[in-house]
């Protein structure tokens, strides 16, 4: 039997397989022309929008203001912070000759912006007065990537970076606590995802910061993934870059900096969170379609249909429900049911003349759910009235976007296991995540990658205080509490 050249890789078969087909059946990408590149096509790009424009909104509200700076910056610049440059310089792409001739200097498209931002701090900033300095940048960055994965590890993707400077320490971590916060609320509320928010351990921060938190989600195989981090950067890249100001007792300080950021590679784990052997399952905040119309029919039956499909998708959209009709005349219904299902359409409309003559249109979930106030809920298609339909479809999809941070959180905490031995802790991970005391040693954390390519995904910050020895080499444990350990993307 061979699998319809519309379906997926089942994920229980092979869930990297299901993955990379899926984002191409849907057409969220294309490859691009440079290994390691993707053209995000216009579906892909709207769950994008969608995603930026809640968190650009939580960005504003708090008082910081989008700026934008250069894509080169000078190598000179990433030098002057030796441990920053450190950590990149595997992933550079470095811009030799231009103009026709070799440069004086070599440019470096970026990877991240605190230097290029860090040299116009120092000049913009003079007294305590103009601080805090809130900025954001909406851009793009390129980190060579060897193993590319569309969405998750590409050579150039889409993110914002945040950067501030402040008076004193406790004021920037105020800030990047702040950050953190956008990133964990934004995971949860819009893409239904039960991240854990936690500190990184040493040997896992950002290169450059003194500390480095993290929003952890697992994905429907059992691996985390990182899905947005926030950094304190103390006053390393104050002093390398000169960013001081004059406090209010006329002594010259340094500035306390942060830095901050979330990528496109949010939305692969929302494929990865929610989609299933049919393809795409979107949150309802983020489906470029909440709502698709499908007229049934073909011809003029379908063509009665149109009228109506249309009258009732304004209906819909005045109340703030994104809505498509297919009219698609050509594609067969059936066709079109399973189109919808791979892009993950929350709710499906059925017109056809029966419908029309008794004034519904039957309403198919993306996925079913169990009971809830007694009701059987999400089971087959239901009839709706036409002229309920904007309430009705507003509460469904309320219900089906709380359903599915449910189905998540649920499949999480399932996957998540207290260990307190080496054989527990292997079994753990090869599935899921384990919660294990560590002793904090660096080469006791390469020994756990060796054995069982599992790492410390985060200390988590609602963690109960914890001690005892650790999981794997027996000494006493650090930091407090249990560490999540797991695979990762």
């Amino acid at each position: 039997m061979t699998r319809d050249e519309r379906s997926v890789t089942p994920q229980s078969e092979d869930f990297s397989a299901w993955y990379n087909e899926l984002v191409f059946r849907a057409e969220l990408v294309d490859r691009g022309p440079v290994r390691g590149t993707m053209v995000i096509r216009p579906y892909g790009y709207r769950i994008w929008e969608l995603l930026q424009a809640d968190l650009d909104a939580r960005i504003k509200a708090t008082g910081h203001q989008n700026a934008y700076f250069p894509l080169l910056i000078p190598e000179s610049y990433l030098q002057r912070e030796a441990e920053h440059v450190e950590g990149f310089a595997p992933e550079l792409a470095v811009v030799s000759h231009a103009g026709g001739k070799d440069l004086e200097e070599p440019l470096i498209i970026r990877p991240t912006s605190e230097t290029v931002i860090g040299e116009m701090m120092a000049k913009w900033i003079n007294s305590h007065r103009d601080l805090p300095l809130l900025l954001n940048q909406w851009a793009n960055v390129v980190r060579w990537e060897m193993r590319p994965r569309m969405f998750l590890r590409t050579t150039e993707f889409l993110w914002q970076e945040g950067h501030t400077a402040h008076t004193d320490a406790a004021d920037a971590m105020r800030e990047t606590m702040l950050a953190l916060e956008f990133y964990q609320d934004l995971a949860v509320q819009a893409a239904a995802m039960p991240t854990v928010p936690g500190e990184k351990t040493p040997s896992e921060r950002f290169a450059g910061a003194e500390r480095t938190f993290t929003i952890e989600g697992m994905m429907r195989d059992g691996r985390a993934l990182q899905s947005g981090t926030s950094h304190f950067m103390g006053t390393n890249f104050a002093a390398a870059f000169g960013v001081d100001y004059t406090a209010e007792s006329g002594s010259l300080e340094l500035c306390h900096t942060t830095s901050w950021g979330m990528s496109t590679r949010m939305i692969g784990g929302v494929i990865m969170t929610h989609g299933d052997d049919k393809g795409l399952v979107l949150p309802p905040a983020l489906a470029p379609y909440q709502v698709v119309i499908v007229p049934i029919g073909r011809g003029e039956q379908a063509q009665e249909a149109l009228p109506t499909a249309r009258e009732l998708a304004g209906t819909l959209q005045r109340a703030g429900i994104r809505t498509h009709v297919d009219d698609r005349f050509q594609l067969s219904p059936g066709f079109k049911f399973n189109d919808w299902e791979m892009r993950g359409v929350p709710i499906r409309l059925e017109l056809g003349p029966r419908d029309l003559a008794v004034g519904t249109a039957l309403m198919a979930r993306r996925l079913s759910y169990p009971p809830q106030g007694g009701k059987e809920q999400g089971r087959g298609k239901q009839p709706v009235p036409l002229f309920s339909a904007a309430a009705t479809l507003s509460a469904e999809l309320a219900a089906f976007q709380a359903m599915l941070l449910q189905r998540a959180t649920d499949f999480r905490d399932r996957h998540t296991v207290i260990v307190n031995s080496w054989p527990e802790f292997a079994v753990a991970v090869a599935s899921g995540w384990a919660l294990a005391l560590h002793c904090g040693d660096k080469s006791c954390e390469d020994e756990i990658k060796a054995e069982t390519t599992a790492t410390p995904r985060c200390i988590p910050l609602d963690g109960e205080p914890d001690s005892g020895s650790c999981v794997r080499c027996g000494q006493p444990a650090s930091y407090g509490k249990r560490l999540i350990f797991g695979r990762a993307y």
